[in-house]
């Protein structure tokens, strides 16, 4: 049982969903404190113009320490606008026709979240199911009290999550390295993996030369589900 955990993003990068199709389960890490300016509340879709950067509104009057899972959105037009802005960076992508009614539903469905985080799940599974992703998504909260999340440090936060997900492997983003304690996970009965992007191939888009660091709505549109499953997973399209 693989199990891997990550903050809420807004939008992700195609090697969030990487991860987390390469797991049994992930589990959502938004006890945690909310970082401004960061990828929970911001993503970048690429325009004629270059590369141009949704950010979510949220309010900040209070919350500069909070928990990712209590930040409230601010503007409620907030999704109207982004999607205007997918829609005209992306109009003549190959597959915007088949794919973009898609992403406005799941749009419709977020605008009306008062949360930030639950914004950001709702968001990710409609892009899982667009990627055919069927991997179970949890909340760290629903796992452990919060209270004994927040008591914990951040490795053995990791650590008691996945074994509470009943894990035998905890796989990892790769900038973990440096400071990731494998033996936390080694004395619950778990080994550590790793993951590598490295290997994540380039694919057509719109205006220009390749960008990688792009939402994977990107891919989406240019590319349709199945090309950008394969974009993201190495699989034949």
């Amino acid at each position: 049982m693989r199990v891997a955990i990550i903050q809420s993003c807004y939008i992700p990068w195609r090697g969030y969903f990487a991860i987390i199709a390469r797991s049994d389960a992930f589990i959502f890490l938004d006890s945690v404190q909310f970082t401004r300016r960061d990828w929970r509340s911001r993503n970048r879709i690429k325009t004629a113009q270059g590369p141009l950067w949704l950010s979510v509104p949220v309010r900040q009057k209070g919350q500069y320490h909070a928990p990712i899972d209590a930040v409230e959105l601010a503007e409620p037009g907030w999704a109207e606008t982004h999607l205007r802005s997918i829609a005209s960076a992306y109009r003549r992508a190959a597959h915007f026709d088949a794919v973009f009614p898609a992403i406005e539903a799941a749009y419709a469905q977020a605008a009306s979240q008062p949360l930030l985080s639950v914004a950001n799940q709702i968001l990710t599974a409609a892009l899982c199911r667009l990627l055919a992703i069927a991997t179970p998504l949890m909340r760290d909260v629903d796992l452990l009290p919060r209270a004994q999340l927040e008591a914990l440090d951040p490795t053995a936060r990791l650590a008691e999550l996945a074994a509470k997900a009943g894990a035998d492997e905890y796989l990892s983003g790769p900038a973990a390295r440096s400071y990731l304690d494998e033996n936390v996970f080694a004395v619950r009965g778990m080994a550590v993996g790793w993951m590598d992007y490295t290997g994540l191939p380039e694919y057509p888009q719109l205006w220009g030369a390749f960008d990688p660091a792009l939402s994977v709505i990107d891919a989406l549109l240019n590319l349709g589900p199945a090309g950008a499953r394969a974009a993201t997973l190495g699989e034949p399209s």
